[in-house]
């Protein structure tokens, strides 16, 4: 942060688990537009919340009977959003696709830039993807 006081009128969160379904990814696109209604990132921020969920849904442990996701979306007005996925680990190659064609993480790079997004954690405890936006 530059050393700007942020109010709270100026921060929006939402956190929320969701089953591990692919059908829970509209919900996500659902609430995310809600949160971030009139905000100039919202097409994008919308997008990358899609595709991270998409990962967890298709790549993860969270696809499992009885399995979950959680997405986190910080937007503070002015500066930045920032939307994080939360999966339940497992076995996941996220650079599997070998037909030469861009994917998700690909088109979360081209939107936000190295060093502006990543995926922490391993296949036991489950991993965090984040990307975070900045406010044009």
């Amino acid at each position: 942060m530059t050393g700007q006081t942020v109010s709270a009128a100026d921060k929006r969160t939402l956190t929320r688990s969701y089953p591990g379904q692919r059908r829970q990814i509209r919900l996500v696109r659902t609430m995310l537009t809600l949160l971030l209604d009139d905000c100039p990132l919202v097409a994008d921020a919308v997008l990358i919340a899609s595709e991270l969920a998409t990962n967890a849904v298709l790549h993860s442990n969270s696809a499992a009977p009885g399995g979950r996701f959680a997405v986190r979306a910080e937007a503070c007005l002015g500066q930045y959003v920032r939307i994080e996925v939360h999966d339940q680990g497992g076995p996941w190659n996220p650079h599997c696709h070998e037909d030469g064609r861009p994917h998700g993480l690909d088109l979360i790079n081209s939107l936000v830039g190295r060093g502006n997004w990543g995926i922490h954690g391993d296949a036991e405890h489950g991993r965090t993807a984040w990307a975070q936006l900045d406010w044009p």
